[in-house]
């Protein structure tokens, strides 16, 4: 289980009182929005609101100066959070990625905005 709350144990190496498994404590696993046709999964979040989750792509909005076009993702060159992703084809953002207009660095965040927008890269 994954959990956004404190440690088990204290810096002294004692042990704090029984962790509570409130839903509000726990966090989702990470989406790795892949490479390929379009596909979206909607997920119920806290008050009952829907957020999206992109969990295939293939086009990305790239913002060119003042002008915006759409372009096809062909593949994933690069990918600072992790060297791994890269072989994966997992879109992240930060992540700069091979179109048919050129390379194109990924500004948004894939799995949590249901979209991809990108800035050219000279």
């Amino acid at each position: 289980m994954l959990s956004n709350k404190r440690a088990k144990r204290k810096a002294s190496g004692g042990r704090y009182g029984r962790l509570s498994r409130i839903t509000a404590n726990k966090s989702s696993l990470p989406t790795h929005t892949k490479l390929g046709e379009n596909k979206v999964k909607p997920v119920r979040a806290r008050g009952g609101i829907e957020k999206s989750r992109l969990l295939t792509a293939n086009k990305v909005n790239v913002v060119d100066g003042k002008k915006a076009k759409v372009a096809t993702i062909t593949n994933v060159i690069e990918t600072p959070a992790n060297r791994h992703l890269v072989r994966r084809n997992v879109l992240t953002k930060g992540a700069v990625v091979e179109t048919d207009m050129g390379k194109v660095r990924i500004t948004s965040r894939p799995g949590q905005e249901a979209m991809i927008n990108g800035v050219l890269v000279k």
